[in-house]
């Protein structure tokens, strides 16, 4: 981990630290009915970071897996979520918005999976909108 911005983040309760050192690959929302879920909202937003410029500080996070290729983290007492790992995109950890200090310093490129999206959810119009979640976007 050699490139000197650092984003640390926490779930609600601080049990779930994390940091994340560099540039993020790409920011954005997703709005497949998984994200939805997970979320509690219309849309979930992330960065992608590569997995090796992530590291938890704090509680380790609970693991759940919402399909056979997708692991999603979760703080044990608040239920915050945490993180997206997808074996579509190897080498990528993808930290929910949310959790990140700096999160408003981050701006989204585009919407993922806008055939499922809520249908009174406006899109901008500046952002990429992609009809699934696409690979290798960087």
């Amino acid at each position: 981990m050699t490139d000197s911005i650092l984003y640390n983040g926490k779930c609600l309760c601080g049990a779930v630290k994390l940091e994340a050192i560099g540039e993020p690959r790409w920011v954005g929302h997703c709005h497949c009915p998984s994200c939805q879920k997970v979320s509690g909202t219309a849309f979930a937003s992330y960065a992608g970071f590569a997995k090796e410029h992530v590291r938890h500080t704090g509680e380790a996070p609970k693991i759940f897996k919402s399909t056979a290729s997708v692991k999603r983290s979760f703080c044990a007492v608040c239920g915050s979520p945490i993180s997206f790992e997808g074996e579509a995109w190897p080498g990528e950890f993808h930290v929910h918005l949310s959790v990140l200090d700096k999160a408003a310093d981050l701006k989204p490129i585009g919407h993922a999976h806008i055939k499922t999206r809520m249908p009174w959810v406006h899109l901008e119009e500046e952002l990429i909108k992609f009809e699934t979640f696409p690979r290798g976007i960087t």
